[in-house]
């Protein structure tokens, strides 16, 4: 039988656009109860604590304060995620260091600081990756190591805490949303770019979340079947 997430609390990073946001749509959709993590502020009446997560240790602070608010957690879903494609000699080392801050080590205090809130409920961490996490492309430096270096850091996680905190790797593909509104555009999709609706992959995390304890969909990979990122 699935997890009925009917009052479960779901912590979600980057919660107020984009991915982060369809999963706290589909959270609230579901009867559970989402919390954010994010510089900008969610959906009117979603509590939420203001955090840059390339501050590890804020990240940490603000996963914790949130985590005692809403209880015992029944998932954490690291959705928040940036990028400044170019060249690495053209990439300033401010810009460099803050895409990986974000991506990698942004979701490690998350899940560092929420892991005995989800061990007492026997809760599922799933962390977002990109297609980009098992594929390196070119000006894509920052965001292929911290996204490889997510992919490393979930499937550590799940043989760490097997048998007390479900752990799921999601790797998606491009979707339509403001990740890439303020790109040069040399580095935006085409208008003929085939791109997935953010609310069908959060439908997938969705999933994740549900599985009963003891039972983990280890990884998953969802995109648009035309999508040239994967495999």
């Amino acid at each position: 039988m699935s997890r009925d997430l009917s009052g479960a609390a779901v912590l979600v990073t980057g919660g107020s656009s984009g991915l982060g946001a369809a999963v706290v749509a589909a959270v609230a959709k579901a009867g559970g109860r989402p919390y954010v993590l994010d510089r900008q502020a969610p959906a009117d009446g979603v509590p939420w604590v203001e955090c840059d997560l390339a501050d590890a240790r804020a990240a940490e602070a603000a996963t914790r304060q949130l985590a005692e608010q809403a209880g015992d957690l029944a998932g954490v879903v690291t959705a928040a995620g940036m990028d400044v494609p170019g060249r690495l000699v053209d990439v300033p080392g401010e810009t460099w260091d803050r895409i990986v801050a974000i991506n990698l080590l942004g979701t490690a205090a998350v899940v560092r600081a929420a892991l005995p809130h989800l061990e007492r409920a026997h809760g599922t961490v799933v962390t977002v990756a990109s297609t980009l996490g098992v594929k390196a492309v070119s000006d894509a430096t920052a965001y292929c190591a911290a996204k490889f270096g997510v992919v490393g850091f979930t499937r550590a996680l799940a043989a760490e805490v097997a048998g007390k905190v479900g752990v799921t790797l999601l790797i998606p593909g491009g979707m339509r949303t403001a990740f890439f509104d303020d790109r040069d555009e040399q580095y935006k999709p085409g208008p003929d770019a085939i791109l997935n609706d953010p609310a069908d992959t959060a439908e997938a995390v969705m999933f994740a979340l549900s599985q009963p304890p003891g039972c983990a969909v280890r990884e998953l990979v969802v995109c648009a079947e035309q999508e040239s990122s994967y495999p």
